[in-house]
């Protein structure tokens, strides 16, 4: 495969992957908002989702205070914002009009579809008039998306390419999303694993879609050391860390067929941390360290890919 057209199609799925994660974010963090809580005021409540983007210094630059109405529309809407719900469905469309003759023709219409639909959401102010039923309808597309490419696309490299872009982007963000929560969100003086509130970690689980599975694993009250397990250890919780790799890993063996490559090394080693890894151990390094060097490695693994499989420059 030409690797301009490999390129199209990892940054296609990891751009659809991107706009479903922003509005889980942007959902639960809304939710989270509807509680009282006189601990938080609406810039406490609003700063980790922006944080969870990466783009806290970029929105502070172009709006100023943080206010929920200006993370929703910087998130959802920004065309200036590379990872917004906007941009991150633009440029996905993008890279599939590059590659139609690749694509199924169910996957590039259904793609074309969702690019289509979302100008009903143009120029609305999504605070006033429907954030939850503009995050659940990207949630939906995605799902969508990949069950019509899943279905229907040869299992060859161009649908290789397709589901390593979407769990390397997944994997990200869910190591963003959950140290975030243990390094902002835990109220001042309170160690990590200490009492916290139990509806912010029932909208962090509600976030990966993983409140059921908890219930279903431990079947107790959520405790933090239990959430970051599920997140990070299970194999069989679709979201986690160690699932992404157990997805990743085989991915590149097939992609890299004989020849040894530093993406087979690079992803076989963190699978192994997740394999054989023991959460007392992780606590014992430290979380929020544990996840910040994975970030930094899953990135590694993804500039990695870049030039091993790709040869183009990294997209943002």
């Amino acid at each position: 495969m030409l690797s301009r057209t490999a390129d199209h199609l990892y940054w296609m799925a990891r751009y659809i992957e991107r706009a479903e994660n922003i509005a889980r974010v942007l959902d639960v963090t809304y939710n989270m908002s509807l509680v009282p809580n006189a601990a938080q005021t609406e810039s406490d409540l609003w700063e980790p989702a922006l944080q969870i983007a990466g783009g806290i210094e970029a929105y502070r630059r172009d709006y100023g205070e943080i206010t929920a109405s200006g993370v929703v529309r910087f998130m959802a809407m920004d065309t200036q914002n590379p990872s917004s719900v906007y941009s991150a469905l633009r440029s996905a469309r993008e890279n599939a009009r590059s590659v139609r003759v690749t694509l199924s023709a169910e996957t590039w219409e259904n793609i074309n579809a969702l690019w289509l639909e979302f100008g009903q959401f143009l120029g609305l102010d999504l605070m006033q008039k429907g954030l939850g039923e503009f995050c659940d309808w990207v949630k939906s597309r995605s799902h969508l998306f990949r069950g019509v490419s899943f279905g229907t696309m040869l299992r060859d490299d161009a649908f290789r390419f397709l589901r390593l872009g979407t769990f390397i982007e997944r994997a990200d963000n869910t190591a963003r999303l959950l140290d975030v929560k243990y390094h902002l969100l835990l109220p001042g003086g309170e160690e990590v694993g200490g009492a916290v509130d139990y509806y912010e970690w029932s909208a962090i689980l509600r976030a990966v879609s993983a409140f059921q599975a908890y219930q279903k694993v431990f079947s107790d009250a959520i405790e933090p050391w239990k959430v970051a397990e599920l997140l990070v250890l299970r194999e069989d919780m679709p979201r986690s860390l160690h699932a992404c790799f157990s997805e990743i890993t085989p991915i590149l063996d097939q992609l890299s067929g004989r020849h040894s490559s530093e993406c087979r090394r690079l992803a076989g080693e963190l699978h192994a941390r997740f394999r054989y890894g023991r959460m007392n151990d992780i606590f014992q390094e430290g979380l929020h360290e544990f996840l910040e060097d994975f970030i930094f490695s899953n990135h590694n693994l993804g500039a990695e890919i870049q030039r091993t499989f790709l040869n183009a420059p990294s997209h943002v």
